[in-house]
Formats: C-alpha cells, structure tokens, sequence
C-alpha cells in the first residue's frame, strides 16, 4: 500500500474527531453571573432605614448677618450664623428617615446683597439646589417678608406628622 493511501484513513479519522469535538454540546465550568444588586429602598418602604442629608451654602458678596436653617431630624429646625463670604461654604450633615422632609433657608441682612446659593445632598447626591441673587436695598420691602432669603428643598415650617 503507497503511503498516500494509508494517510487517508488517518486524516478522514481526525477530521471526524475535530468535527464531532465541535458539534458536541459541552458543559459550561464558568460560575453563572451574578444578580444584579437589588434597588435601594426608600423611606416608605423601609421605615427604619436612615439617610445621610448634606446641606450647603455659600454666598457671593456682601453677607453679614447671614442665617442657614436646616432640619435636623424628622421633628426640628436647626439654624447657625455661619460667616459666608466668597469662596466659604457652609456644611452640615445630619440624618433624616425620609429625605423628602430635607429642607433649608439662607438669609442674609438687608440691605446687604449676594449671590445665595444652597445645595441638599440625600446619600452623597444632590436632590435639590437653588440660587437667587439679593439685590442690595436701601428699605426693607415691606410688602416681601421673605425679601433676602432663599429657600431649598422641603419648607421648614411645614410640621411633621408623627406616627
């Protein structure tokens, strides 16, 4: 027998092994992926779940007598005369059961005017922020009780109903 006629049965027998290897289902040793993480659960749905609320505030001009209030649980205001000149910025954290009750005003003296600008952070992002530009005024608008402040997020004299 020539050599090429013994080399036949060997090439058509690995052509059919290769084949057959490829055809063949084979079962996967990879781990399956895992699930994906589950959303994080809101205060309605999880009561006792607590979230950590940044406030912040900064002004761009003449600020004296500047007051931020803040609430600082589910049940109180807080307020602090913080020093706000440019480039300050005021920070606080606190914890709330239900950020939609997050909330903050900044005022400033009449008849001092600034730039105001405040930021309310829920869980290290930002949920609301506001600016508002206070025009400097010789008399306090008697007709705006509110002229000079700046609110953000949820009102503060708003009461919260407890369970």
């Amino acid at each position: 027998m020539s050599p090429i006629r013994r080399g036949w049965p060997t090439i058509v027998g690995a052509a059919v092994l290769v084949l057959g290897s490829q055809l063949t289902p084979v079962t996967a040793r990879a781990d399956p992926a895992p699930p994906p993480p589950a959303p994080p659960a809101t205060g309605d749905a999880n009561p006792n779940l607590l979230h950590n609320i940044t406030y912040r505030a900064s002004a761009t001009g003449t600020s004296r007598g500047a007051v931020v209030a803040y609430k600082i649980d589910d049940n109180n205001v807080n307020s602090d005369q913080p020093t706000l000149l440019p480039g300050m910025t005021f920070e606080v954290n606190t914890v709330l059961k239900d950020p939609k009750n997050a909330g903050m005003t900044v005022s400033i003296q009449w008849p001092y005017g600034s730039n105001l600008h405040c930021e309310i952070l829920v869980d290290d992002e930002i949920v609301a922020q506001a600016d508002q530009f206070i025009a400097p005024r010789l008399f306090h608008p008697k007709d705006d009780p509110l002229y000079g402040t700046l609110q953000c997020g949820a009102p503060l004299d708003v009461p919260t109903p407890t369970p």
